[in-house]
């Protein structure tokens, strides 16, 4: 075990920040591709290319197959990591396809939050998720529940479904994080959840899934959305617990609320202010006080 001081912390929080903005503007750019190839076919671009471009990077790096068959338990940690990305990807996609982006990450986040209060021990941390959890409650009373008779049921339950495998993705990313170094345990991941999700996007795509503009926008999209962030997480939950991890990822319904508004024109009730307001508090408050107590990380 090694001492992890807060200057890491603050690190963290500094990129699961910058992955929060890449992953939600990322997804309301998506969108605009959702009538051409549907959103099976636009997760299938996104974690294709992404599993290409991290393949690429890593064979520049050395990285060679014979030595990970020696290393099987390790790789099937990484396999499941995918699994559950593949997963966590479509469902959320086929949410968006029916739901405001603001709503479905509001209800996706049932996932992290979870795992914030079912892995803490200290006072402090349910006091944050409990801001984190007030705004979101804020933010569904008003523009879940206010509206329910306007939404689509089953882009709520695809949207639940997202939120639990998000709560797997975190424990998962960690554990695949802590056994390989760099990213290779996120291209083994990557290269699983693309091997889940592509047949679904060939069946709602076809052959429009290979036309050059289509696949120029769907690079696009799978940098912002998967391999950037993705890669910033990884390396975020190598230096916080993924309990800490679940707090810091409160700046996803704000920053899906702000990609809503600038690229999708969704605009902001006052309700739904008050709500970003208390889940960027919950991240201030966790990120703060992590930094001013040290860490234990295996």
């Amino acid at each position: 075990m090694k001492k992890v001081k807060g200057g890491n912390s603050s690190t963290a929080g500094a990129l699961v920040a910058a992955g929060a903005i890449s992953i939600q503007f990322g997804a309301a750019f998506a969108t605009h591709l959702f009538r051409v190839v549907g959103p099976a076919g636009v997760a299938a671009l996104r974690i294709t290319f992404a599993a290409i471009a991290l393949i690429a990077f890593n064979a520049r790096k050395g990285l060679h197959i014979s030595r990970l068959r020696t290393r099987r338990k390790d790789v099937m940690v990484a396999i499941a990591f995918g699994v559950v990305l593949g997963t966590m990807n479509l469902t959320f996609y086929e949410s968006i396809s029916r739901i405001p982006l603001g709503v479905a990450v509001t209800v996706e986040f049932v996932g992290p939050l979870a795992v914030t209060i079912l892995g803490s021990r200290r006072a402090s941390d349910f006091l944050w998720a409990a801001f984190a959890g007030l705004g979101v409650l804020i933010l569904a009373g008003g523009g879940l529940f206010g509206h329910l008779k306007h939404l689509d049921l089953v882009g709520v339950a695809y949207a639940l479904v997202a939120g639990l495998c998000w709560s797997g993705y975190i424990l998962l990313n960690s554990a695949s994080g802590k056994r390989f170094s760099g990213t290779t345990g996120l291209t083994i991941a990557m290269v699983a959840a693309s091997a889940v999700i592509l047949p679904f996007g060939l069946v709602d795509a076809g052959t429009h899934l290979f036309r050059p503009g289509i696949l120029a926008i769907g690079l696009v999209v799978a940098l912002l959305s998967s391999a950037i962030p993705y890669s910033f997480e990884m390396y975020a939950l190598k230096r916080v617990t993924p309990r800490a991890f679940g707090v810091l990822l409160s700046l996803d319904p704000v920053f899906a609320a702000l990609a809503g508004l600038f690229i999708l024109h969704q605009h902001l009730d006052a309700y739904e202010v008050l709500a970003l307001v208390l889940v960027m508090i919950a991240n201030a408050g966790s990120a703060w006080f992590d930094s001013r107590r040290e860490s234990v990380v295996v």
